[in-house]
C-alpha cells in the first residue's frame, strides 16, 4: 500500500511530499497522522537543516477530505475535535521547526491545504497553482491558521473578503498580495525549492532558528518586549559556532562554512 506522506532526506534537506494525488491530496486521518510524523522527524534530525512541503500530482492539497469525515448516521465528525487533535500539532510543529520550511505549492491549495501552504517560511508557487479560501461555500469557517495567516501577510480587509466570498486566486495575484514569495513555471517548481532548500542548508541553521523564534512572537509583544526578544535571542546567537565562523570568514575574505550549530 502506498503510503500517504514520502518523506526523503538528503544533503542536509528533507522534502516531505503528500501523496493522494487521486484526490488532490485531500486530507484524511492517516494522511495528517503520517505528515505529522514526517514533519516532527525532520526537526528532530540535525543532520536535516532544511524542509520542503510539497504534494503529488496535479494539486498541493484541496483541503480536508469531507468523504472521509462523515460519520455513519449521515451526519460530519465534530470539526474542532480534528482540527486540535490531527491539524495544529502540524501547523505548530511547522512553525516551531527550528530550521527553515520551504512550502512548494505545485497546483490548488484550498481550504485547509491552503493553511498548510501558509505555514512555510517561504511560499513558493507554480504559475498554475490557486489558493481558495473554501470554507464559507460550505458553510465552514477558515481553520487551521487561516484566520492567523492570511490577514497578517495579504492584510484584514482582503483576508475578510477571501473568506467571505471564497474567491480563487491564481499565482501572481497571490504574490501580488503577499501570500506567495516566488512564481515559477510549473516544471522549474521543484527544481527551484530544492535548490533554494539545499542553499539554506549550507547557511546558519541555528540562527534560522532563532529568526523564526523571534518572528513568532512579535504579534503578541509591544516594542519593548519584543526588543528585548531580540537581545535575547542576539546574545543567545553570538555564542554559536556559526556566528564564530562567519566572522572569521568575513575577516579572511573566504567563504564560511557553516555547520548549522
Amino acid at each position: 500500500m502506498t503510503s500517504p506522506v514520502l518523506y526523503h532526506a538528503s544533503e542536509g534537506v528533507a522534502t516531505i511530499t503528500l501523496n493522494r494525488p487521486e484526490v488532490l491530496n485531500a486530507l484524511n486521518a492517516e494522511l495528517l497522522s503520517e505528515l505529522r510524523a514526517a514533519v516532527e522527524r525532520a526537526a528532530q534530525d540535525d543532520a536535516v537543516r532544511a524542509a520542503v512541503l510539497t504534494g503529488a500530482g496535479r494539486g498541493f492539497s484541496s483541503g480536508a477530505d469531507l468523504a472521509a469525515r462523515q460519520t455513519g448516521n449521515g451526519g460530519l465528525s465534530d470539526s474542532g475535535t480534528l482540527l486540535r487533535e490531527r491539524y495544529h500539532p502540524i501547523i505548530l510543529a511547522l512553525r516551531a521547526m527550528p530550521k527553515p520550511v520551504i512550502t512548494a505549492v505545485n497546483g490548488v491549495a484550498a481550504g485547509a491545504g491552503m493553511s498548510f501552504a501558509l505555514a512555510g517560511d517561504v511560499v513558493l508557487a507554480a504559475r498554475s497553482a490557486t489558493f481558495l479560501q473554501a470554507f464559507s461555500k460550505i458553510g465552514l469557517v477558515p481553520d487551521a491558521g487561516s484566520t492567523y495567516f492570511v490577514p497578517r501577510y495579504a492584510g484584514e480587509m482582503r483576508a475578510r473578503a477571501l473568506a467571505i466570498l471564497a474567491e480563487k486566486l491564481d499565482a501572481e495575484e497571490a504574490q501580488r498580495i503577499g501570500l506567495v514569495w516566488k512564481v515559477h513555471a510549473d516544471d522549474a517548481l521543484m527544481s527551484e525549492a530544492g535548490k533554494l532548500a539545499h542553499h539554506l542548508a549550507t547557511m546558519p541553521t541555528a540562527a534560522y532558528g532563532m529568526i523564526k523564534e523571534a518572528l513568532n512572537a512579535t504579534f503578541d509583544n509591544d516594542l519593548p518586549a519584543q526588543l528585548e526578544v531580540e537581545a535575547t535571542l542576539q546574545s543567545k546567537a553570538c555564542r554559536s559556532e556559526d556566528f564564530r565562523e562567519g566572522v572569521a570568514a568575513f575577516v579572511e575574505k573566504r567563504k564560511p562554512q557553516f555547520r548549522g550549530r
